[in-house]
């Protein structure tokens, strides 16, 4: 039987992703785990590409741009609230805040989040500002 489990938002984040993100970590089962991402004002990410997971984004505030690229293709999305787009696995990404709000979105990993070794840092769109 399964436990039912529930959990509020941590005030504080749990990490600091591969990407520079600020990570609060949600909940998790055997087939996937979800967190909320934020990235301050004025800032641009890392790019990084994940060796073996796919995530689903679903931005809650401020405004932004996502760039994807995977197989020489390459596409730029703005972001804000409501906006949901899809990371496959191999896509390289970034993504930056633009105004004076953070921009912050829930991600959904399928399979659940491995590890360290997960994301590796490639070269992207952006110079990125974070450390």
């Amino acid at each position: 039987m399964t436990n039912f489990a529930d959990k509020r938002l941590p005030v504080q984040p749990d990490a600091v992703a591969p990407d520079g993100s600020d990570v609060r970590l949600l909940l998790q089962l055997g087939r996937g785990s979800m967190a909320h991402f934020e990235l301050g004002p004025g800032q641009t990410s890392k790019a990084v590409v994940h060796r073996t997971v796919e995530e689903i984004w679903y931005f809650l505030s401020g405004r932004g741009q996502m760039w994807r690229q995977q197989q020489g293709a390459s596409h730029i999305v703005d972001v804000y609230p409501g906006i949901c787009l899809t990371v496959p696995i191999g896509t390289r990404f970034q993504f930056r805040s633009f105004g004076f709000e953070p921009l912050a979105a829930i991600g959904v990993t399928m399979p659940p989040w491995p590890g360290e070794d997960e994301a590796i840092v490639v070269q992207g769109e952006w110079q990125p500002t974070v450390s």
